[in-house]
């Protein structure tokens, strides 16, 4: 009779986004202004907007906010071969990449079959013929990589593109030596792959908040096995690993406080948690504090510029309700900004 009976996932999305008109350039802009203001509010000093349209890019560049903006372009694609190509706006070096989708609608590639779901490994959405020509490439015109992998599957097949990109070009052959790669999310990786990411110099880039929304389906999705790496902040930095902290916001609400008390708790905003939602994976405050300043400035090649208060750097720093570093848990919810700096403007003050 005409009427949905189900939903369209991942790619399959295109068939009615395709038919959805775009937004136009003043509308592009006025949301983006919007955006970056209430990001002045809550605290943030920069964004690192990862997936850019050629149309949002040049946006993003003519965007009159003090926020700071680290941009990587959507590839492959037209986006992308801006970037490759030089033709870019000035201090996008980044592209973002798929090759999974999501662990809620059972898009992400596991390695085995969801526990929920046992007719499916969820979905691979590259192959590895399009990709490592791709990352080749970049790899030798110093552009930075970040490619989102949710599942096992999914992470082990972007380490082992990785590894083979890095085969492939010497240092002598690569405009950065050090390159930075990313794997956005990582959030579900075998416990194999885990010392992986320092092995190879990869930086993973996780949100916290994933570990609040998750934890009422995620154990039935991956079963405990699977369950002992998902989320694993703990046992990638004890591994060595470069974590830099982030909100995927639309995805998630975009909160710094909601990220940092996710990343010490590992609760709900209630406070509940499951016996079997692995708390040991919590970072101690400290360790938060630098997955969200430091993490995200070496994530963007900035860390001599930004990411601690110290003589030298740039004065981007936020002024909180309360120390985070001292008061309880539940506590850390209530804590609001009441100023935010950025190179040393007062760019947003609580009346």
């Amino acid at each position: 009779d005409g009427e949905a009976t189900g939903m369209l996932v991942d790619k399959a999305m295109d068939l009615m986004r395709r038919l959805v008109p775009g937004a136009t350039e003043a509308e592009t802009a006025r949301a983006l202004e919007i955006g970056a203001a209430r990001e002045l509010r809550l605290g943030w000093t920069q964004v690192h907007v990862a997936g850019a349209s050629v149309a949002e890019m040049r946006a993003l560049s003519a965007l009159k906010s003090k926020l700071r903006r680290y941009v990587a372009a959507s590839g492959p694609g037209p986006a992308a071969e801006a970037v490759l190509g030089g033709t870019a706006p000035a201090g996008v070096r980044g592209i973002k990449c798929y090759i999974d989708g999501a662990l809620g609608s059972r898009g992400a590639a596991l390695l085995e079959p969801y526990a929920d779901a046992p007719a499916s490994r969820g979905l691979v959405l590259n192959t590895e013929a399009v990709l490592l020509p791709f990352f080749i490439r970049a790899l030798r015109a110093g552009v930075q990589i970040q490619t989102h992998a949710i599942g096992d599957h999914g992470n082990r097949l972007v380490l082992d593109l990785y590894a083979k990109a890095f085969a492939a070009v010497p240092l002598a052959q690569r405009k950065v030596a050090e390159p930075r790669w990313r794997i956005e999310h990582a959030q579900v990786i075998a416990p194999a792959d885990i010392p992986r990411f320092k092995a190879l110099g990869v930086i993973a880039s996780m949100q916290p908040s994933h570990a609040i929304g998750d934890l009422y389906f995620a154990p039935a999705r991956l079963g405990p096995e699977r369950l002992k790496g998902a989320y694993a902040w703990r046992t990638l930095i004890d591994s060595g690993a470069i974590v830099a902290g982030g909100s995927d916001a639309p995805v998630e609400r975009g909160e710094p406080m909601i990220e940092f008390y996710a990343a010490v708790a590992r609760r709900a905003l209630d406070g509940f948690a499951n016996d079997d939602w692995h708390l040991g994976q919590r970072v101690t405050r400290t360790e938060a504090l630098k997955m969200f300043t430091l993490g995200p400035a070496f994530a963007s090649f900035e860390e001599k510029e930004r990411g601690t208060i110290e003589v030298g750097k740039v004065a981007d720093f936020t002024v909180l309700s309360a120390d985070i570093m001292q008061i309880a848990e539940a506590e850390i919810l209530k804590t609001q900004c009441v100023m935010t700096v950025v190179g040393g403007e007062v760019v947003w003050e609580r009346k």
